[in-house]
C-alpha cells in the first residue's frame, strides 16, 4: 500500500503537546513551555544545537518521562500499539535473531512468534531483510542493524514513530541510503513520525515541518514548512529548490544557537 498525505493544513490531529515545561532535579529547566501539534501523515524534524531538550521532548511523547508542568493528549486517546521508537542505537538483543528482535514488541504483550510471524517477516521485507531472518546482530553492518531497529518499531503499525537521530553514527552513504529507504518506507504504510536531528541538510530532505528549537530553557522558536513534493531524491538534493529549504533551516538554526548563549 502506497499514500500520500493529505496537504499540511488538512491533517487530522493526532498528539497534542501544550505548554509542556520539564525539570530535572528541581533547577535544570530541559523544556519550557513547548508547543506541538503533531498531524496525522506529518514528518516533522526537531532541529537544534545539543541540549536544547530535543530528544527530551521524544521521551515525553514516549511516556518515558512526564511533564513538569503542561500535557500530552493523543487524539482519540493512546493505545498499546499507537507508538513505535527508534533509538540513536539499534539496541538490539544480541542473543536473538533478527526476526526474534523484530517479534519483540508482540512478545511484550504476550502473543506468541508464530501468532505474528507473518507480521514480522513483512515489516523485515519493507526494510529489505527478509533473508536476514535468522541471522544475529553481530553478522550484521552497522545500517543493517538500524534497519531491524525500524521493522521493530514498524511491525505493529503505529499511528506515530519517534526517531533521536538514529542515523548519527553511520557513514554518510549509508546515511543517505536510509534517508531514502525512510522517505520510501513512509510511503508505503502511510505513518507519521517525529525525527530528532542536528543536520540541517537531512531535516530538509526529510521532512514537511521542522521545528527549530533554542536551548536554556528548551523551547520552540520557528516552525519552517518543506513544501517540495514526495517522493524525494537525489535530483532534489541537488537542486536549489533544496538548497534554499537548507539555507533557511540554516538561518533559523544559527538564531536559535545565539538565543542559546
Amino acid at each position: 500500500m502506497s499514500t500520500s498525505p493529505a496537504p499540511i493544513g488538512q491533517r487530522a490531529p493526532v498528539l497534542h503537546m501544550e505548554s509542556v515545561h520539564k525539570v530535572f532535579g528541581g533547577q535544570v529547566v530541559a523544556l519550557s513551555d513547548m508547543e506541538l501539534q503533531v498531524n496525522e501523515g506529518d514528518f516533522i524534524s526537531l532541529l537544534g544545537p545539543s541540549g536544547c531538550g530535543k530528544s527530551t521532548a521524544l521521551r515525553l511523547i514516549a511516556g518515558l518521562l512526564h511533564p513538569t508542568r503542561g500535557r500530552i493528549t493523543w487524539e482519540g486517546g493512546q493505545g498499546s500499539g499507537d507508538l513505535g521508537v527508534v533509538f540513536q542505537e539499534p539496541t538490539l538483543m544480541p542473543w536473538a535473531t533478527v526476526a526474534q528482535n523484530v517479534w519483540l514488541p508482540y512478545r511484550l504483550r504476550g502473543k506468541t512468534y508464530n501468532h505474528v510471524k507473518d507480521e514480522v517477516l513483512e515489516a523485515l521485507k519493507l526494510v529489505g531483510l527478509e533473508q536476514f531472518q535468522n541471522a544475529y546482530p553481530r553478522e550484521l553492518s552497522g545500517g543493517m542493524k538500524m534497519r531491524v531497529s525500524i521493522a521493530r518499531a514498524l511491525v505493529t503499525r503505529p499511528r506515530l514513530i519517534l526517531m533521536d537521530e538514529p542515523f548519527a553514527a553511520l557513514d554518510e552513504i549509508t546515511r543517505f541510503r536510509l534517508n531514502n529507504d525512510l522517505l520510501n518506507l513512509k510511503a508505503k504504510i502511510g505513518c507519521t513520525v517525529i525525527f530528532v536531528t542536528h543536520s540541517v541538510f537531512e531535516s530538509v530532505f526529510l521532512s514537511d515541518r521542522i521545528v527549530v528549537m533554542a536551548a536554556r530553557p528548551g523551547r520552540v522558536i520557528r516552525e519552517l514548512q518543506v513544501d517540495a513534493p514526495y517522493p524525494r531524491d537525489e535530483t532534489f538534493r541537488t537542486s536549489s529548490e533544496y538548497a534554499a529549504h537548507c539555507r533557511a533551516a540554516s538561518d533559523a538554526l544559527h538564531i536559535a544557537m545565539g538565543e542559546a548563549a
